[in-house]
């Protein structure tokens, strides 16, 4: 990987063109910067799964000139042309605005990773948990930058928020941001002994899947919920019927990527109304697009904590 000038007509096809400001760096990220997953087919190539920026022209009616936007999901960086640059043309039904309470910078430091953390917990909130439910919220992978965004949306939100990590130097940044126990990530990578085991959760966040995943599905209390967000330690998963017919446990899949355009925008004004925001400046870390290829590396290797927002312009 490296960096290149290009000319603005070798932007792909779309009906709105965006000055970018900001991007960042995500699991994915790191796969298309080191060529792993056969995730681009076509080079050359822009990586970037997301962006914020200003729109430069347009020929959508929803958007004119001017206009602040952000980018999640539908294959940008992968596919189509993405973030990690200083300009991009997309379609403008990707895109949604920026709602009140955000800027720029900061809606990059949420990012994909904290816009899939608040589509984990709509949809917890969808199948009955709210902060008076019985038990922790268990949140896996809790340093990451879902698990970051997830705790602090979840602590402000009132519920009390179980977040695992093997990292001990973590221990203090995850209290910081509001969890009030810490789980040591071994405990839950140790299958239980039997199809069910003690009711912990409440509901659940994770980002891991494998037997961490099969852990949290024998440990959740009855009619519990689990969001699977990622597979960081695995994608396979070998569980049972048993959690789900003898307490009635749900597990829902998110899909950022995808997601409806009128529930993304309901969760970005959720995400500007239920994230404090200086507990999102805490958790953020700036870099230039000169750092990717070293960040990409460090992110598949579990050694970046919190969020890292790309300044294109740095």
């Amino acid at each position: 990987s490296s960096l290149q000038d290009i000319d603005d007509a070798r932007l792909p096809e779309g009906d709105v063109t965006v000055a970018v400001k900001y991007s960042t760096v995500n699991y994915k990220d790191g796969m298309v910067i080191n060529g792993l997953g056969r995730l681009v087919r076509d080079y050359p190539h822009v990586s970037g799964i997301d962006f914020s920026g200003v729109v430069e022209a347009s020929d959508n009616p929803d958007y004119k000139p001017g206009d602040e936007v952000i980018l999640t999901g539908w294959r940008v960086g992968e596919v189509h042309w993405g973030g990690h640059a200083q300009k991009a043309r997309v379609k403008g039904d990707w895109l949604v605005p920026m709602p009140k309470g955000l800027d720029l910078k900061r809606a990059m430091a949420v990012g994909t990773a904290g816009f899939t953390a608040m589509l984990a917990i709509m949809t917890l909130e969808d199948h009955g948990l709210t902060p008076e439910n019985d038990g922790e919220v268990l949140v896996t992978g809790g340093s990451g930058g879902v698990g970051s965004v997830a705790t602090s949306i979840l602590a402000n939100l009132g519920y009390r928020v179980a977040a695992s990590t093997g990292s001990p130097e973590s221990h203090a940044y995850l209290k910081d941001l509001g969890a009030t126990t810490i789980v040591d990530r071994a405990e839950l990578e140790e299958a239980p002994k039997g199809p069910l085991a003690r009711e912990r959760w409440s509901g659940a966040i994770d980002n891991v899947g494998g037997v961490t995943l099969h852990t949290v599905l024998a440990t959740l209390k009855y009619w519990g919920t689990c969001a699977s967000v990622g597979n960081a330690g695995s994608f396979k998963l070998e569980t049972t019927v048993l959690p789900f017919l003898l307490r009635g446990i749900n597990l829902c899949g998110i899909d950022s990527a995808t997601c409806p355009r009128d529930r993304r925008i309901i969760a970005w004004n959720r995400i500007a109304r239920d994230l404090p925001l200086d507990k999102l400046d805490a958790l953020t870390e700036t870099a230039g697009l000169s750092d990717l290829p070293d960040l990409a590396g460090k992110i598949l290797k579990g050694q970046l904590r919190g969020r890292t927002v790309i300044d294109v312009n740095s």
